[in-house]
């Protein structure tokens, strides 16, 4: 069978679908084999073809390798489980990291895409008032023996100086508009576009603030399937390879609790996790509750990312609009002023 790539939706209904499936004691070969009958086409193939894996005696773990559908760190992570006993944990770990991966895909398709599109308004709505309508009225002046003058001028001149490239800013628009079209509806195309921004700019303002989060679910989802902080480090450090920063500084944490330093000390000094969640999660080590406190901390860092993102998108949207509002008064008021002084004039 050709192997095929699944997306994060179909990795988290896996996940999803088979913990409450084997929380029903239902096995994962029968599980498979439910799933496939409400499926088509290759989707539907593969799980048929885990359901024969697991049917000839290989464990879920291996029948996900042998597939070679499936994210390494996804077979590993439930490998951990099934030599844990904590195969269902492993399972709800899973399908909670994808479902808030894909939270934060919506957040920031939305972050991308709004303001793109406000800011092409924006230009069109300016572009038509200065290439458009400030030469027709630089027209009728004219015929009244007046010329527009002062910021009117200049902004007539800006027009021809827009007019002569037009043919330029033309497929610079429809270059935006396609790249706001693939963005929105082609995940590959999205993925690799916040692939390379992530690369270069994901130690950032927002982009750290969603980083930490996503490293945080990463770790709470291996401490959840009975690895021990160090193990969850370097699941952490592959999930994070997109982003170079951020695995240096989940390889420097993994180097200085080798070296014996203090699990808060570390995550806080290497920027991993605010220190006041650092402090929690070593308490709740030390009690015993590692998982429990790693996952509120998780949860609490995906909230406080998605309001960072929210909140920018928030200031941005105004600035745009009052920007747009500006900028076509003041157009307007530099195009009436000659006219009041004719009035006047002729008053």
């Amino acid at each position: 069978m050709k192997k095929m790539q699944l997306s994060g939706e179909e990795l988290r209904h896996i996940s999803e679908s088979l913990e409450m499936l084997m929380h029903a004691g239902i096995s994962p070969a029968d599980g498979f084999t439910m799933l496939a009958e409400d499926e088509k086409g290759g989707y539907s193939e593969l799980l048929r073809e885990l359901a024969g894996y697991c049917d000839s005696g290989y464990s879920l773990s291996e029948s996900l390798k042998k597939s070679e559908a499936f994210p390494a760190y996804m077979s590993s992570l439930i490998e951990v489980g099934e030599k844990t006993g904590r195969l269902e944990k492993s399972l709800s770990a899973l399908a909670q990291f994808y479902d808030n991966r894909l939270r934060l895909e919506r957040q920031i398709k939305t972050a991308l895409l709004y303001p793109a599109l406000l800011l092409i308004i924006m230009f069109i709505v300016i572009g038509v008032l200065l290439v458009e309508v400030l030469p027709l009225f630089d027209k009728v002046y004219g015929q009244m023996g007046s010329s527009l003058t002062g910021i009117a001028g200049v902004l007539l001149a800006l027009g021809k100086v827009i007019k002569s490239i037009m043919p330029a800013i033309c497929i610079l628009v429809a270059v935006a508009a396609v790249l706001m079209i693939m963005i929105s509806f082609s995940g590959s195309f999205r993925n690799s576009f916040l692939g390379f921004w992530k690369k270069n700019f994901g130690d950032k303002g927002v982009w750290e603030k969603i980083n930490i989060a996503r490293t945080a679910q990463a770790i709470s989802m291996s401490v959840s399937s009975g690895l021990a902080i160090e193990d969850a480090l370097t699941m952490a450090a592959k999930l994070t390879e997109d982003i170079p920063s951020f695995q240096k500084r989940c390889l420097g944490s993994i180097e200085d609790l080798s070296r014996g330093e203090t699990l808060s000390d570390t995550l806080s000094r290497n920027r991993i996790l605010p220190k006041t969640e650092c402090r929690l999660l070593e308490v709740g080590m030390r009690g015993g509750l590692g998982d429990d406190a790693m996952q509120s901390i998780a949860e609490r860092l995906l909230e406080e990312s998605e309001y960072a993102l929210a909140s920018k998108i928030s200031r941005i949207e105004p600035c745009i609009i009052v920007i747009t509002a500006g900028a076509v008064g003041l157009i307007l008021l530099s195009v009436m002023m000659p006219l009041v002084q004719i009035m006047a004039s002729l008053g």
